[in-house]
């Protein structure tokens, strides 16, 4: 019995489009989380170091971020792990990058000669940290809506980044 094309050929090419689109989604996402294979110990790591936990007198943890984000992403071939803590002060930015400032020599780290004026930015053998200001629009940008606890004084968050085996220097 012939089978009849009208319907096989629609079939056909419905199967082939989904198996191609697998294909090509699973190979990315595999690969995406092959790219982070064998960094949990780099993880850890980075999450202990010290200047994640340095912060000005009357700094606070902020609610919601009382443990270290840490982790890592693969994305175009870049293999990067993260470290940061998020954390409310009532005193001014100025007194915040002053602390920073200090705390981030005596650990080692050096001023990136390639920051913007006004960033506080260091690099550190191949790891770069960022402190930066929170405002209620960089919240909303990453999901934390309304938080007036970290828009008021100076919240503010600490970020270390590495690239992984790309011989990528560390910048900001």
């Amino acid at each position: 019995m012939p089978l009849r094309t009208g319907t096989t050929r629609p079939i056909s090419l419905l199967l082939a489009t989904a198996l191609v689109a697998a294909t090509l989604t699973g190979c990315a996402l595999l690969e995406l989380a092959r790219g982070c294979e064998g960094t949990d110990g780099r993880v850890k790591e980075m999450a202990a170091l010290d200047i994640l936990d340095s912060r000005p007198d009357r700094a606070a943890v902020a609610r919601g971020f009382e443990e270290v984000d840490a982790g890592c992403w693969a994305d175009s071939g870049d293999v990067v792990v993260y470290a940061g803590r998020t954390y409310t002060f009532p005193g001014t930015q100025a007194e915040v990058t002053s602390h920073y400032r200090t705390a981030a020599v005596r650990g080692g780290w050096h001023p990136d000669p390639e920051a913007l004026p006004g960033d506080l930015c260091f690099t550190r053998d191949d790891m770069a940290l960022s402190i930066v200001f929170l405002t209620a629009e960089r919240l909303a940008e990453d999901g934390h809506g309304s938080r007036p606890d970290l828009t008021t004084g100076a919240g503010y968050s600490v970020s270390i980044d590495s690239y992984v085996n790309s011989g990528t220097e560390a910048s900001c």
